[in-house]
């Protein structure tokens, strides 16, 4: 990845954290006297029934909360979640297809007239080894399937009250992979004009950050040697490995605060008695934007290659077994019709850059907000203190608030779907908003 460069001079700094920065403060600047939107959105008397619709079906989303959450199947294994989920639509009239966009356990259905902009709506299901649903994936399917069911009932009384389309699109293996980066690239958002989903939290809130996630396995070969008897004659493995996890904490100081780094030895010889001929460290690289994810994993790169230098070892340098989940980029004028949507409810979300930055996690939902304006708002269904991937927020993803939530965040995925279908100039603008953040990107081969 790194080109060779002259090593009598240092590097220049990347500048591109301090230009999000600025945009950053604008915007916050720009929410801080609370939310509002200038444009008008769907009429009240559709999201009057569309609330009427989550209603008729709340039991129902009850159920789907409960049984996706009871059956906890991990990434790639979803097949009774996903079933559950098509056996509803189709019970409530809609067609469904399971086994799309080359994944067995992915959903799709439509509904809406056909004419005019698409949107999609996105479920996760994929629950974590040994914790089940820890994150919270049974909310999220369950708010985008009671979105989709209220919304199709709408078409259903009056087809022009749904302009365009609506898909709800199952998405499987977000824990731990990138299912979504494996179905865009067999097609899955071709044709996609807008993509929104919501995950559970311990806070309503509008837009937090969620990082780029890359993989990264590095493993250094040595000559082996007895220890004691010849280890002049050996080249060590295990050496290297430990220079290359030193040097990543000493990059620490040096990268943007919002930066992540973390790694483990997997493999670091056999006995004492014998110089290493192999270690492996596996890593994982986290930062806020496409641009300080790509400079930080090239860093990472050039520590790994200078252990090999300083200890005269080779180095084979492997990145992203799975493909590598990119920062989410929230779209504001969508935000905002969806903050707003939850105020009705009762609901109040902050806006980006209130909650700790610090507190930050990864989802290959980033790929797809890279490809199309989208957003991935969070919604308040356990205490504060209690973090994602424990099994303390997997029961509160079942409990009475979860309920709540499941249909609160419905409401608010429709009603934000139907707004950007129905609203030409609010689509403009979330084009616009797309491009004034830099555009699609290519994200197959945005590392290449």
């Amino acid at each position: 990845m790194s080109e060779l460069r002259d090593l009598s001079q240092p590097v220049a700094p990347d500048d591109s954290y301090l230009d999000h920065i600025e945009r950053e403060t604008e915007a916050r600047a720009a929410t801080a006297a609370g939310w509002e939107s200038e444009f008008a959105g769907a009429p009240d008397s559709s999201t009057r029934r569309l609330a009427e619709g989550i209603d008729e079906v709340s039991d129902d989303l009850v159920g789907l909360l409960r049984t996706i959450h009871g059956l906890a199947e991990t990434a790639f294994d979803e097949h009774r979640s996903a079933a559950a989920i098509a056996d509803l639509v189709a019970s409530h009239g809609t067609a469904v297809e399971q086994g799309v966009y080359g994944l067995d356990t992915a959903v799709w259905a439509t509904t809406g007239s056909g004419k005019g902009r698409t949107i999609a709506i996105l479920a996760e299901y994929d629950a974590l080894p040994g914790i089940g649903h820890g994150c919270g994936h049974n909310l999220i399917a369950t708010c985008a399937v009671g979105a989709f069911l209220s919304l199709a009932a709408l078409h259903a009384s009056d087809p022009d009250a749904v302009p365009g389309t609506v898909v709800l699109l199952g998405t499987p293996a977000e824990e731990g992979h990138s299912g979504k980066e494996l179905m865009a690239r067999e097609g899955a958002f071709d044709g996609i004009d807008a993509a929104i989903m919501v995950h559970g939290y311990g806070y309503d809130c509008a837009d937090q950050v969620w990082l780029g996630r890359r993989l990264l396995d590095v493993t250094f070969k040595g000559v082996p040697a007895h220890a004691s008897a010849q280890p002049f004659m050996g080249k060590n493995a295990l050496d290297a490995a430990n220079l290359f996890y030193q040097g990543l904490g000493l990059l620490r100081q040096q990268m943007p605060p919002i930066s992540r780094l973390h790694a483990v030895v997997s493999e670091g010889g056999t006995r004492p008695s014998i110089i290493t001929e192999l270690a492996q460290v596996k890593c994982y690289v986290r930062s806020k934007y496409p641009e300080t994810l790509k400079e930080l994993s090239a860093r990472v790169e050039d520590v790994a290659k200078g252990a090999a230098l300083m200890t005269g070892t080779g180095v084979d340098i492997r990145w992203d077994e799975h493909a590598p989940s990119l920062p989410v980029r929230g779209n504001d004028a969508l935000t905002r019709r969806w903050a707003l949507h939850e105020e009705e409810r009762g609901r109040h979300p902050v806006p980006a850059g209130v909650l700790d930055e610090s507190i930050a996690a990864s989802t290959d939902f980033g790929n797809v907000s890279y490809r199309i304006p989208g957003i991935h708002p969070l919604l308040k269904t356990a205490d504060s203190e209690v973090a994602l991937h424990t099994r303390e927020f997997a029961a509160a993803a079942v409990s009475d608030d979860a309920e709540v939530a499941a249909r609160d965040g419905a409401y608010g995925l429709a009603c934000t779907a139907l707004d950007f279908l129905v609203d030409d100039d609010l689509a403009a603008e979330v084009v616009a908003d797309f491009q004034r953040a830099g555009g699609a990107i290519d994200v197959p081969n945005y590392f290449n």
